[in-house]
């Protein structure tokens, strides 16, 4: 996606912290324009004050939904129901989806067949259906400063200084990347279906495949750039060629 596109953001207050919303934003930012940003809860319940604080700097548009029936989550319902007005209504190029609530799965998989981009944004408790249900799906706490941050048991507001120390902490190592068996066989996976004829492949594509096949990404594991991950699991050798794109190619297993 180009810095031309245009993305809404819609966020499910009942199910996700506010003190990752700089992140999320800051994130999307390298996808295109959030031209579009709603929060959706039930703001006279007095139990989003800190999502209340992060509307304005943040140019957040409030949509008030009212608990009809005392324990059920109306908020889905609406956000649902906004969210294909947009689709119809708006010409965007993608949606991002910012709760845990695996409710959304459907409306994540109706947005992916309509040709437009899901980002989803969760907490590490969001069941697998819909992370697996977005193009992209990113957990929110690596956009959450660590708890050495945390004042009078209140987290700071994160700082882009404080994002880069919470990716920090949450680095993976080469031992932790290595025992991912997942990650590690969608990585060779994408490999070996990229190889040219002289056994290597243009990482640019083995990032495509990733892309199309999975909700899978890097920040998740610490690391901004795929490539950066890839270098870190020591399992690929990587080629610079003229100065160029990056190629690389599975290493060979050493005899015992």
């Amino acid at each position: 996606m180009t810095s031309e596109n245009k993305i809404a953001l819609l966020i499910d207050c009942d199910n996700v912290s506010h003190n990752a919303i700089g992140g999320v934003i800051d994130e999307l930012s390298k996808y295109g324009k959030v031209n579009i940003r709603r929060a959706y809860g039930d703001w006279k319940q007095g139990t989003l004050k800190g999502w209340e604080e992060e509307l304005h700097p943040y140019a957040i548009k409030p949509i008030q939904q009212f608990a009809y029936t005392k324990g059920k989550n109306a908020t889905d319902a609406a956000m649902i129901i906004d969210a294909m007005d947009l689709l119809y209504t708006q010409n965007l190029d993608a949606f991002a989806l910012m709760t845990s609530d695996s409710d959304f799965t459907p409306l994540a998989m109706r947005i992916l067949t309509s040709g437009l981009t899901v980002y989803g944004f969760g907490e590490m408790k969001t069941p697998s259906p819909f992370v697996k249900a977005c193009s992209q799906f990113i957990y929110t706490e690596n956009f959450i400063a660590p708890e050495e941050s945390v004042l009078g048991g209140k987290q700071k507001e994160c700082e882009p200084s404080d994002i880069a120390s919470a990716a920090v902490s949450l680095k993976k190592s080469r031992n932790e990347l290595r025992g991912d068996t997942s990650m590690v066989k969608l990585l060779r996976t994408a490999t070996e279906q990229t190889t040219e004829n002289d056994g290597w492949s243009n990482f640019s594509n083995v990032s495509q495949y990733v892309s199309n096949n999975s909700s899978f990404s890097s920040v998740n594991y610490g690391f901004k750039r795929l490539s950066d991950l890839v270098k870190a699991t020591e399992l690929f050798e990587t080629e610079i060629r003229n100065g160029g794109p990056m190629f690389i190619r599975a290493k060979k297993k050493q005899a015992k």
